[in-house]
């Protein structure tokens, strides 16, 4: 009996930090994780992830198996940059805004899952937004159309 014991807490050890890790890094990757936004475009309420450190922006909405409806991740740069976004490790097909400072779109994107496509901004922007696949199309929302909301200085309407 010692002897199995022994193999058991062994492999407990071994087993333990890895299950840890894996559990961790899930549970990063787990809606909520984020601080939230309201942003407003025309009637729409978005209700946005803030995706501002390297890291965060790094991740995304990496491992992702959903985003519903008007849901989605707002990306903040520290200032006006060119701004590339891909796809890596992203589950679901999403369409990319990049916005300037004032919440004014310069140009979207569509995206394919699992893919290393670079999809720019069509010049320098300070935001990028990531929705569901078609979701600005579908609501008539195309270059130079203005978001509202407290990044871009302005206050969603209620």
């Amino acid at each position: 009996m010692k002897t199995s014991s022994t193999h058991v807490l062994r492999l407990l050890r071994w087993m333990l930090p890895s299950a840890l890790a894996v559990i961790s890094f899930f549970a990063m990757a787990q809606p909520g994780a984020l601080p939230r936004i309201t942003l407003q475009a025309g009637m729409q309420l978005i209700h946005a992830e803030v995706a501002s450190t390297p890291g965060d922006r790094e991740t995304g909405l990496m491992f992702r198996r959903e985003l519903s409806g008007n849901h989605g991740m707002l990306f903040i740069f520290e200032r006006d940059q060119p701004v590339c976004m891909w796809m890596k490790n992203t589950l679901i097909p999403l369409s990319v805004a990049f916005i300037d400072n004032q919440g004014g779109i310069t140009n979207i994107a569509d995206m394919q899952p699992q893919t290393l496509d670079s999809h720019c901004a069509n010049q320098n922007v300070r935001f990028a937004l990531e929705m569901p696949l078609g979701w600005f199309a579908k609501r008539g929302i195309k270059p130079g159309f203005k978001l509202r909301g407290q990044p871009f200085g302005t206050a969603p309407a209620h």
